[in-house]
């Protein structure tokens, strides 16, 4: 259990559930939103762009996290509820003429569909067979949008949407998609955190500990399992339908089982079963590759040998050495180490405490 700053005592529930707990912390996190909301005017667009995608990769990581580390249920086909969810956005969109702010949430459902259908077997296997059953809505996911009429999902020429509108003004900017993406992102991690200490959250994580326990205690296992499914598979199909309108268009070639792993090792990364650690597992992962891909032209000048090709592996072995070092090194991630150190600072300079 972490250390509380001193002076800082609960006297009820609803104080000790709380996340943030001191004035000092409230202004933490003002600041940190100001600097969000002022980082288009004070960086680069490369970094802008970059950091409107880390935004949309984070709620797909926070879906995992939900269905991994909230809930001990295996999925490796979180990249194809993500397209699930592009694609029903993009759909609606098209088709039905719908805003973004219903088109998006239609995706969201739509992948949180999917997510029930494929969660179901939970009941009845578990660990690498559920693995297995995950793997398989990502190989049926490309064959699925391809195989029904290019009239729903535009087969497999993909979709193009027009630019999401409010109030008649198109965003279409850099600078607006940023803003776009980002209030989404703000939303579901908003929405994550709370589920944590909702009734829902403690019964999935009675699932996660020990779900013959969790069982006596009253969860019903079938109900939950596919309620984390599909909790995690809704918030990949909303950051699906936030890639839509981000790239304005969608193919099922961008929905691979590689993001999907890449998805895992951000959550073994900034640590399972922490929201914090979704949050920190994505900002270093995408904010290591971006800092490698930029470096990569330069890499390429000095090292003419070695070519191109090499580099986009090296990039992939350092990404995943960097996953094994943390399963062996650090396999409770960064969201622990981030508690070892307030909890250092807390009780500093006494370090016997």
């Amino acid at each position: 259990m972490a250390v509380l700053p001193c002076g800082v005592h609960f006297s009820s529930y609803k104080q000790a559930k709380a996340f943030i707990h001191t004035p000092a912390q409230w202004a933490s996190l003002i600041l940190f939103l100001v600097f969000l909301l002022i980082l288009p005017h004070i960086f680069p667009a490369r970094l802008v762009s970059a950091a409107s995608i880390m935004a949309i990769v984070l709620v797909v990581v926070l879906g995992l996290q939900i269905t991994t580390g909230l809930s001990g249920q295996i999925n490796l086909g979180q990249s194809a509820f993500m397209g699930m969810g592009a694609f029903a956005t993009g759909a609606l969109a098209i088709n039905f003429h719908l805003p973004f702010w219903l088109s998006i949430p239609g995706g969201g459902v739509a992948a949180a569909l999917l997510g029930i259908v494929f969660g179901m077997p939970a009941l009845r296997v578990k660990g690498f067979y559920l693995a297995l059953t995950t793997i398989a809505a990502q190989v049926l996911f490309p064959l699925l949008i391809i195989r029904l009429p290019s009239s729903w999902f535009g087969g497999a020429t993909g979709l193009g949407l027009e630019p999401a509108k409010i109030f008649d003004i198109s965003i279409e900017t850099r600078t607006g998609l940023y803003y776009f993406v980002l209030v989404g992102a703000v939303i579901m991690t908003f929405f994550a955190f709370n589920l944590t200490r909702s009734r829902t959250g403690r019964a999935l994580v009675a699932l996660r500990d020990n779900d013959i326990v969790a069982e006596i205690l009253g969860v019903n296992l079938f109900l939950y399992k596919c309620l984390a499914f599909a909790i995690g598979a809704m918030f990949a199909g909303v950051a699906g339908g936030m890639w839509a309108y981000h790239l304005r268009f969608v193919m099922v070639d961008q929905f691979t089982l590689w993001n999907s792993i890449w998805y895992v090792g951000m959550v073994i990364i900034g640590g399972t079963g922490s929201i914090l650690g979704a949050i920190l597992g994505t900002v270093a992962i995408q904010g290591l590759e971006e800092l490698l891909v930029a470096l990569g032209p330069w890499l390429s000048a000095t090292f003419p040998t070695v070519g191109g090709t090499a580099w986009f592996t090296g990039l992939n072995i350092v990404l995943g050495g960097l996953i094994i070092l943390f399963l062996i090194f650090e396999p409770k991630g960064l969201a622990h180490r981030w508690n070892v150190l307030k909890h250092s600072f807390r009780i500093w300079p006494y370090p016997y405490v």
